[in-house]
């Protein structure tokens, strides 16, 4: 078990320091989306300096809410050749950062479209290699899915949200078919991550903000899909959601 204590209590945060996390946190992520675009254009991006820049944004990020982290299970080597996908729970914007500070690897988010669309972030993202699904049009959503079996292919490793939204009491949502699709035509190693209590530190659609946070993230047991029959997918499915509700402990967020 790795803790990574960042904060010694919990309390909801008042307006003034609601106001100055937000702030902050817009304030790093343009930061941080400057200097990857720099560096992308005078030719001096590349995977490591993403992987630092990526954990250097979340961990500022998470201490800005004093969230105490605590990573438990075993973490696979994602170094060793094969292809992974980390699918997570996620009922928090944290859910990310998170993921980034408690695994290794070069990680980049499978995420809806839409973001490409923000001033800054978008274009930064496109530079760091984070793969979006366009999710209003079947064959671009085609076209998306193989730019990110590429981008696995070559050393990425995935990350995405089964559920395709977040939810808002840290309960299990019913899952999409999409990323499983991604995960069996690449033969990818499912990874399934849940992470507790995180929808306490800014709930879905809320701008309450909770200090001091504890959050525990749960790495479970691998799913190879390497040999599997897409008849297996549902299977394959429902025993990642049941993986993941046992690591939530039966889906009851704490």
């Amino acid at each position: 078990m790795n803790r990574l204590n960042l904060s010694p209590l919990t309390e909801s945060a008042t307006l003034l320091r609601r106001i100055a996390v937000v702030l902050g946190s817009v304030g790093l992520t343009a930061i941080y989306s400057l200097l990857i675009l720099l560096r992308a254009l005078f030719g001096q991006l590349n995977r490591p300096i993403v992987d630092k820049y990526c954990r250097e944004w979340s961990t500022t990020l998470l201490k800005l809410v004093r969230a105490s982290l605590t990573v438990r299970g075993e973490v696979p080597d994602f170094n060793d050749g094969r292809r992974y996908i980390i699918m997570c729970t996620h009922a928090s914007h944290y859910d990310i950062p998170i993921s980034f500070v408690s695994l290794p690897g070069s990680i980049r988010m499978l995420s809806k479209q839409e973001l490409s669309r923000i001033p800054l972030l978008g274009q930064a993202m496109a530079a760091a290699e984070f793969p979006w699904i366009n999710r209003s049009n079947r064959a671009e959503a085609v076209r998306d899915l193989q730019k990110a079996k590429s981008m696995m292919e070559s050393g990425i490793v995935l990350w995405a949200a089964p559920e395709g939204t977040r939810s808002p009491d840290g309960r299990l949502l019913p899952f999409k078919k999409g990323c499983f699709h991604l995960a069996f035509d690449t033969e990818a190693v499912i990874v399934p991550v849940a992470i507790r209590g995180v929808h306490k530190v800014l709930p879905a659609r809320s701008l309450q903000i909770n200090l001091g946070q504890p959050v525990d993230v749960r790495v479970g047991a691998t799913l190879d899909t390497a040999g599997k029959s897409k008849e297996e997918l549902p299977a394959v499915m429902e025993e990642v959601r049941a993986r993941m509700l046992e690591l939530l402990g039966d889906g009851e967020p704490e």
